[in-house]
């Protein structure tokens, strides 16, 4: 099927230095991730599976002083005086 030029050619072509170089490269390249792929192991993360809903938690009012309505309060705490 192929002419004896071709297949002496082609055995030329594979007993060459540069593919050979190539090749070896190439195996050593996969074998480094592959090897890579097998040790590296991400951190399992705890998945905490609840079943009852959360309680919303009601927002207690502040108890803090009582606002007046002519403000005169706030002035004389901050030490104000009015023009």
């Amino acid at each position: 099927m192929f002419s004896n030029d071709f297949l002496e050619l082609l055995k030329q072509l594979i007993k060459s230095w540069q593919v050979i170089a190539v090749t070896v490269a190439l195996v050593i390249y996969i074998y480094i991730v592959s090897y890579v792929a097998r040790s590296y192991h991400r951190p399992r993360v705890a998945k905490k599976i609840t079943f009852k809903k959360a309680k919303k938690v009601k927002p207690v009012p502040s108890q803090g002083p009582e606002e007046t309505e002519s403000g005169s309060n706030t002035n004389d705490e901050l030490g104000l005086e009015e023009a």
